[in-house]
């Protein structure tokens, strides 16, 4: 049985270069401003009060949307043009609420939502068999997924922690030209912005560079590129059963634990998806790497290290999110999650480095009459984002366009390395 290292499907899903070398830091002059309204807030489990990550954030009559930090914050930035604005909150397992802001020009607020409770539904024979619940999901690609080329905008964040401090974000606004689901066709991608920011005194002896940028994120999207999770031969290396369902939007989700049947020293997932089992769409998956053979895992994404250092990898955890609209689910959200441990020779401790990519779709039309960019225009699977950004800018730097707002942290890291920055000058 060929596996998904044979294959070379691994190749974009998340590569990291190890090497002794610095960034270059330059200015990144701001642009011209459509006016737009902002609003901001956070997201909370009305009975306990915690914030709800990744909660999908969306503006009803438009296509704008976003989706909540880890903290349950968020900032959604819709045109002046817009009347009449209404904020739709959803979350898996909560009843939705839906916001009508006070004020039409921005603000902050909190939302509380409600946990609900999922009645049991009638046993159908498809319910009772988890490998012919999947089955079903592919099946039904070409009735629930686009059909034609989709012209999405997204928000792209990766950042490295060293130690579990900020040493490194890098951001940009990407154009994405996603193709139809049934065809065999990549997405296309096109840098719009970007920026970065770097505290070089803690990278100078080790410095990551992330491969594949938004491209990371795409290949997550398992009904596009099914083979990157599941291989070739889904029900040969997964083993499918059904957890505990729950609801979304008033509807039933059937919740499939996976995992993988093949020898545990071959890094493949383990995790679970949310299936709409109305429409028998997949909501969302949730899913983690095969460590247990470590030095396999770490051929998956180390390209280069330093010859004196041993690079293990002790977490990978990813994350991706669809929205439905009109009844058909486009991709929405991606997030991947790389823990790295660097074993020097000759050093008494060991470095710990944590990484986290992101990718937010904020923006989205029908792109069946526009023409994708050429090919001297587009990103590369293999593009390395920090290469192609600049420094930190102004505040106003992403104007209307919509971010996922970051965490405290991270503020803290990008004020602490612009002051460093400055005093040099």
């Amino acid at each position: 049985m060929k596996n998904m290292l044979t294959q070379n499907n691994w190749f974009a899903l998340m590569f990291l270069i190890l090497a002794a070398w610095l960034w270059s830091v330059s200015a990144l002059a701001g642009e011209a401003i459509e006016p737009y309204v902002e609003y901001r807030g956070v997201v909370l489990d009305k009975s306990t009060g915690n914030g709800l990550a990744f909660a999908n954030i969306s503006v009803q009559e438009t296509n704008i949307s976003t989706v909540s930090n880890t903290s349950g914050e968020f900032i959604v930035k819709i045109p002046l043009s817009k009347k009449n604005i209404k904020i739709l909150f959803r979350y898996v397992g909560y009843r939705n609420e839906l916001v009508i802001p006070e004020s039409a020009s921005g603000g902050s607020f909190r939302v509380l939502m409600e946990p609900v409770s999922v009645e049991l539904p009638e046993v159908s024979v498809i319910s009772k068999d988890a490998n012919a619940l999947m089955k079903a999901v592919f099946e039904n690609v070409g009735k629930n997924y686009a059909g034609n080329e989709m012209a999405m905008t997204a928000f792209y964040r990766e950042t490295i922690r060293r130690n579990r401090n900020y040493v490194s974000v890098a951001e940009a606004v990407v154009d994405i030209y996603k193709q139809p689901y049934p065809s065999y066709k990549a997405d296309v991608v096109k840098l719009y912005k970007s920026r970065k920011k770097a505290d070089y005194e803690k990278l100078d002896t080790l410095v990551f560079k992330l491969m594949g940028g938004p491209f990371n994120s795409l290949y997550l999207d398992v009904i596009k590129y099914p083979h990157i999770i599941f291989s070739d031969d889904m029900f040969a290396n997964y083993q499918f059963s059904f957890d505990h369902s729950t609801r979304m939007d008033k509807r039933l989700i059937y919740v499939i634990n996976f995992s993988q049947t093949t020898p545990q020293s071959e890094p493949l997932f383990f995790g679970k998806v949310y299936i709409d089992a109305q429409s028998m769409a997949i909501k969302s998956a949730v899913f983690s790497m095969n460590l247990t053979n470590k030095t396999e895992a770490s051929k998956i994404f180390i390209v280069k290290k330093p010859f004196n250092a041993n690079v293990i990898p002790e977490l990978a955890t990813y994350r991706m999110d669809f929205f439905e609209q009109n009844g058909k689910w486009y991709y929405g959200y991606s997030r991947i999650e790389l823990d790295l441990r660097v074993k020097w020779k000759r050093k008494l401790f060991d470095t710990k480095y944590e990484n986290v990519i992101e990718m937010a779709v904020t923006n989205w039309e029908d792109a069946s009459d526009t023409k994708a960019p050429g090919r001297r225009d587009r990103l590369r699977p293999g593009v390395v984002i920090t290469d192609e950004a600049s420094g930190f800018s102004d505040p106003e730097f992403w104007g209307e366009f919509n971010v996922i707002e970051p965490e405290k942290p991270i503020e803290t890291a990008i004020k602490k390395i612009q002051r460093k920055l400055e005093k040099k000058d």
